[in-house]
């Protein structure tokens, strides 16, 4: 049987263990984020809780169709404006987000579609306003309904360690296209990408799997 001091004293060593292990989680395994825009509408909506799997970044192996969360590459998003909330609210909400017990706002983050790999030559557009990867002409019945594939032209190949990402809300993403005058010239470098989004965890209305598609063999 369990005595009252006994509890209160193993109390902060629980906290502190428990703190501990979910920083080794987001640190390693899974990170949770807040979607603060509809740029992958509908696939992910406006303010959806993800959960992003940390894993198969660490081997690198990053596949066309996934929806990912990167580091911004280079000022593809404005200057964060400062709270307005006191300090000590915001140094405890930064700490709950470090130990991924709240999900990051993703004020610093991105998430987009990857359409290109390294080595892919992508084109926008084929004779029927179709994007093609390697030639390939790619059906993607993930975009928004109502917008096309891309109202810009472009012709890229990406080169190694690189990646060409796309929102599926087209025509309210600034993605790849909108940056190809920057340092990666609209691409975004695999080692700035945190993770592949696996799952909306919340509202639990919206709660599902979130698949893998292969833009380039998908019916």
């Amino acid at each position: 049987m369990l005595r009252k001091g006994s509890v209160l004293r193993e109390f902060p060593i629980l906290v502190v263990v428990a703190l501990l292990v979910s920083l080794i989680i987001k640190t390693f395994f899974v990170q949770f984020f807040y979607i603060p825009s509809g740029s992958m509408e509908t696939t992910l909506q406006i303010k959806d809780r993800v959960a992003v799997n940390k894993v198969p970044f660490i081997s690198g192996r990053i596949h066309r169709g996934d929806i990912v969360v990167f580091h911004d590459p280079d000022h593809w998003l404005p200057d964060i404006s400062p709270s307005g909330d006191p300090i000590v609210l915001q140094k405890i909400r930064e700490g709950l987000i470090a130990v991924g017990v709240l999900p990051d706002p993703a004020k610093q983050h991105l998430v987009k579609r990857v359409i290109g790999v390294a080595g892919d030559h992508v084109v926008c557009c084929d004779n029927n306003k179709l994007i093609t990867v390697n030639g390939i002409p790619i059906h993607e019945q993930y975009i928004y309904k109502g917008d096309v594939a891309s109202d810009m032209n472009f012709d890229v190949v990406v080169p190694a360690g690189k990646l060409w990402v796309m929102g599926d809300h087209r025509g309210a993403s600034a993605d790849s296209r909108y940056h190809m005058d920057d340092i990666n010239k609209g691409m975004v470098p695999v080692n700035m990408v945190v993770g592949r989004v696996e799952a909306v965890i919340w509202p639990l209305k919206d709660a599902k799997i979130v698949h893998r598609i292969d833009v380039v063999n998908q019916h």
